[in-house]
């Protein structure tokens, strides 16, 4: 029995299904490919990635508040915290970034209490410190707890240009995630905050 060779129409409908087929598989493929070769993709943050990876509770990192007791970088709910290390002669240009990084904590509206301000070394002249807090203007949500690195473990990511700011964002379980060195884009460091609290 002589089989009929494929018409036309049999081999269109073919190459149609195999053309199917290389759609759906082509990424697939192109995605084992990549982890195989070990790429992974990197979303693109605006402060320098802390390398090697340094968690602050297993070092351990101690900071000690106003009132005596030492910061808790776990705290009783998932919450990051933001660390803001003045460097020498803390005046209007440190104050001005001091007030955006709060600005930036701010705007993330019914995020905001997912974000703890941290102050690491001699406050503003000018900026009253209350109940262990530095206020900067009158809005309760722009103060900064006030703390001091006891054993100086912080120190290399202080900055040691007078009237300047150098900021390092942390996990919620210690984990020193960004590190924003002194003159940073104070707008980059809100949308990263944006990314990372949601």
């Amino acid at each position: 029995m002589n089989v009929p060779a494929p018409d036309h129409a049999q081999r269109a409908s073919r190459a149609k299904l195999l053309l199917i087929t290389a759609v759906f598989a082509a990424p697939i493929i192109a995605a084992a490919i990549l982890t195989v070769s070990g790429w992974q993709p990197q979303g693109k943050g605006n402060g320098l990635p802390i390398m090697p990876q340094r968690n602050f509770v297993a070092e351990p990192v101690t900071v000690k508040l106003a009132d005596g007791s030492a910061y808790a970088w776990r705290d009783t709910q998932p919450r990051l915290t933001l660390i803001a290390l003045v460097g020498p002669g803390c005046a209007a240009r440190c104050v001005d970034t001091l007030t955006k990084m709060a600005a930036a904590r701010v705007t993330l509206a019914r995020n905001m209490p997912r974000l703890r301000l941290l102050l690491l070394g001699t406050p503003p002249a000018n900026e009253p410190v209350k109940d262990g807090r530095v206020a900067l203007g009158a809005n309760p949500d722009a103060s900064y707890l006030l703390g001091s690195d006891v054993d100086g473990k912080l120190a290399a990511f202080a900055p040691t240009t007078p009237d300047s700011v150098s900021a390092v964002l942390v996990e919620s379980n210690g984990t020193a995630l960004s590190l924003y060195p002194a003159g940073f884009d104070t707008t980059g460091l809100r949308k990263d905050l944006q990314k990372v609290i949601r």
